[in-house]
């Protein structure tokens, strides 16, 4: 939306520098925008998917919040403050915002997808909440082990080696779903914000290229971005499932360990 020529100008130079993942510089110049025209819900909006680049979900709220306060209407404010929640593990304050939002436009493509996505990731939360109390349990279910009979103790011993390494494997698919998640919603807030910038509004775009970056036409970034937002989806899919199957091992694992010991104390 139009503003100060001024302040848009530092807004432009913002764009220019978030397309190219320079995160610190784009808030810099949205700052200055901001400094400029505080009344603009662009310019929190834009620094807002600046500081979710660099994972810094806290101070992606808090403009987020200011984007709404200062102009209601906009939706991508709303987007901004429930992906931003979402990432802190706030999930019903994250499906309250998309609700807010969707009270404004409630036909909105964006925030119905993201509705899913958080209810999705909430419900995968819970999940690995439940997988851990079981881990636990099974952790403290040792003792007893020690006055059975020593090829019961050592029959239960190595259930529980099992378990271990059904833990372990587990908590590694944690962390590879957490990178692709991560890996995902990266390129999305960079590809919607690419969309948001004006025909012409940039000279110089660039994509990473393993530890590099390459300049590149605005074609070969959103085909970049939308090959990884595709690549990095099937990916969670993929490890998802995995993690499922993972748990429900463990908790296999760990009822074969205390029928065990609860048959040979009998």
């Amino acid at each position: 939306m139009p503003g100060i020529p001024e302040a848009e100008a530092k807004k432009d130079l913002g764009n220019k520098a978030f397309a190219a993942k320079d995160y610190d510089e784009a808030i810099k110049y949205y700052t200055a925008a901001i400094s400029i025209d505080s009344k603009n819900c662009v310019y929190y909006s834009n620094r807002s998917a600046c500081h979710g680049g660099k994972g810094d979900w806290e101070k992606a709220a808090n403009d987020a919040k200011e984007c709404i306060k200062v102009n209601p209407e906009f939706i991508k404010g709303y987007y901004r403050l429930a992906n931003a929640q979402s990432e802190l593990n706030q999930f019903d304050a994250a499906l309250a915002t998309v609700k807010q939002g969707m009270a404004v436009d409630s036909n909105n493509p964006q925030l119905q997808k993201q509705m899913r996505q958080i209810k999705a990731k909430r419900d995968n939360q819970r999940r690995v909440q439940n997988a851990t109390k079981t881990a636990t349990s099974a952790a403290t279910d040792n003792a007893p082990i020690r006055s059975l009979d020593p090829s019961v103790i050592k029959e239960v011993q190595d259930l529980q080696a099992q378990y271990r390494t059904t833990a372990k494997e587990f908590r590694d698919v944690q962390g590879k779903i957490r990178r692709a998640q991560l890996a995902k919603r990266t390129s999305e807030l960079t590809k919607n914000q690419l969309e948001e910038l004006p025909d012409g509004s940039y000279s110089k775009l660039y994509r990473p290229v393993g530890k590099m970056f390459m300049l590149a036409s605005e074609s070969e970034i959103t085909t970049h971005l939308d090959e990884t937002i595709e690549k990095e989806g099937k990916n969670e899919t993929s490890l998802s499932s995995k993690m499922e199957y993972l748990e429900k091992m463990m908790k296999s694992q760990q009822q074969n360990i205390q029928e065990l010991t609860k048959s040979a104390s009998e």
